[in-house]
């Protein structure tokens, strides 16, 4: 784990600042620093208008009394594509934007908690057969 954090805090850096670069050269340095302050803006803007309607399904899901998994998993991504739109750059900008987009976003986060309660789950292989070890629960509200 701590190669794939050193290698990303080495070659993401190295990536923005040839992009960078690239387009300094085609659109000059006073458009490319106005384009990368347009997108941490845009990014701002488009962030909070997606977080507050996260927050909003979260106290939707809350008052009827059900879990809101997917929905905080959501506003961690949208946490973390706050800290790539603010952060300067183009290549940390399309990740950002990405997870800006509902569908994607949604998506992921139903995959990462699918993955995260598989992972979770015991299996014990016994004489009798697979024992699954779990928790149930039922709702009185149908």
């Amino acid at each position: 784990m701590f190669k794939i954090l050193f290698f990303m805090f080495l070659a993401i850096p190295l990536i923005e600042i040839a992009i960078l670069i690239e387009i300094g050269k085609v659109f000059g340095a006073a458009y490319t620093i106005i384009l990368v302050i347009g997108t941490a803006a845009l990014g701002a803007a488009l962030l909070r208008h997606q977080g507050l309607s996260t927050l909003a399904k979260v106290q939707m899901n809350m008052d009827q009394g059900n879990l809101p998994a997917t929905e905080l998993i959501e506003g961690l991504m949208l946490l973390v594509a706050g800290a790539l739109l603010l952060t300067p750059g183009f290549f940390t900008d399309v990740f950002g934007f990405l997870v800006l987009i509902p569908a994607l976003r949604h998506r992921i986060a139903q995959t990462f908690l699918a993955n995260f309660i598989q992972s979770h789950i015991n299996t014990r292989q016994t004489d009798a057969g697979n024992i699954i070890e779990g928790e149930h629960w039922e709702s009185d509200s149908k």
